[in-house]
């Protein structure tokens, strides 16, 4: 109860924190505009919708999603989201939303997006990494793509040997592995149908280890037992030692380029943009500011002779 209390609080807390209000509307009892999607709720006339309620869940962190999967958590977010467009409607007859304090936010607020919109969009324009790119490095790096012996499996990871007994003896009767992973499994592979991609020697737990490299392509383990509880596995996958090819690491090869291809955009476009403008800067009044200076710029200890 504790538990799901804690979750109830913060909910609210990343509800209000949103500085739109639900879908946009302006909290006088006037529901203005549509951002498409069923009509979930009216909360004095304004209108909250389904496309209102998708966008919530998807702003929510990782840890809290789960719980608005769930139709009792679907009703915890609605009333939160009810409540956040109550409150606002209560501040606006107060006149907090014109108040100097929350102008001021609000204008700061406007320029960090706007200058978040900039820079995505000339990063993204400029930062692109083509295939070409890719494969150019790839040529280079091949020594950086060798690998041992791997194998691709999924499991399904319970609490209870009896609950494993009893999906095992599902999958025998035929059961749909990836259906029963996503009902039961516990742990975050169960999303993906207990899928846990491509792994070598030494990347698991040796018991669970052991059993994986055992199995034929396609051949269903019995219950494992490690200490994170009762696992069911599948072998989907062989490949001996070699090359990853290409293909397969492309997107790895990508994420580990694009950030300092972003840097470099990043750094000529300051560049650029100082070099184009007029800029004075008061050393004066910024000494005048204080602080600690760095090691770098900090004057050498006076040399003390021995006497």
């Amino acid at each position: 109860m504790q538990n799901r209390n804690r979750i109830k609080a913060a909910l609210l807390v990343l509800c209000i924190a949103v500085a739109c209000g639900c879908n946009g509307k302006t909290g006088t009892g006037e529901s203005k505009g549509s951002s498409g999607g069923k009509t979930l709720a009216e909360v004095n006339g304004n209108v909250i919708t389904t496309e209102d309620f998708k966008r919530e869940v998807e702003n929510l962190p990782p840890y809290l999603k789960p719980m608005a999967d769930t139709a009792e958590g679907k009703k915890e977010m609605l009333d939160t989201m009810i409540v956040r467009d109550l409150i606002l409607q209560q501040a606006r007859k107060d006149g907090i939303d014109k108040s100097a304090e929350v102008t001021a936010k609000l204008e700061d607020l406007k320029k960090r997006v706007v200058v978040e919109a900039y820079l995505k969009k000339k990063v993204e324009e400029q930062a692109g990494l083509s295939d070409a790119d890719l494969q150019k490095f790839y040529d280079a790096n091949k020594d950086k793509f060798k690998t041992g012996e791997q194998i691709r499996a999924s499991h399904i990871l319970v609490k209870s040997e009896k609950e494993a007994q009893d999906i095992l003896a599902q999958l025998k009767k035929g059961g749909n592995f990836e259906e029963l992973a996503k009902k039961y499994s516990t742990d975050s592979a169960g999303a993906k149908g207990g899928d846990l991609g491509w792994f070598g020697k030494g990347s698991m737990i040796p018991a669970f280890e052991k059993v994986a490299f055992g199995l034929k392509e396609g051949e269903l383990s019995g219950i494992v037992t490690t200490q994170f509880g009762y696992h069911i596995i599948k072998l989907t996958g062989k490949r001996p030692a070699g090359i990853r090819p290409f293909a397969e690491v492309k997107d790895q090869i990508k994420a580990g380029l694009l950030p300092e291809k972003q840097q470099e955009v990043f750094k000529k476009l300051k560049e650029d943009l100082k070099k184009n403008a007029k800029i004075s800067v008061k050393e004066d009044v910024l000494n005048e500011l204080g602080g600690k200076k760095s090691p770098e710029t900090a004057a050498p200890p006076t040399e003390t002779k021995p006497k």
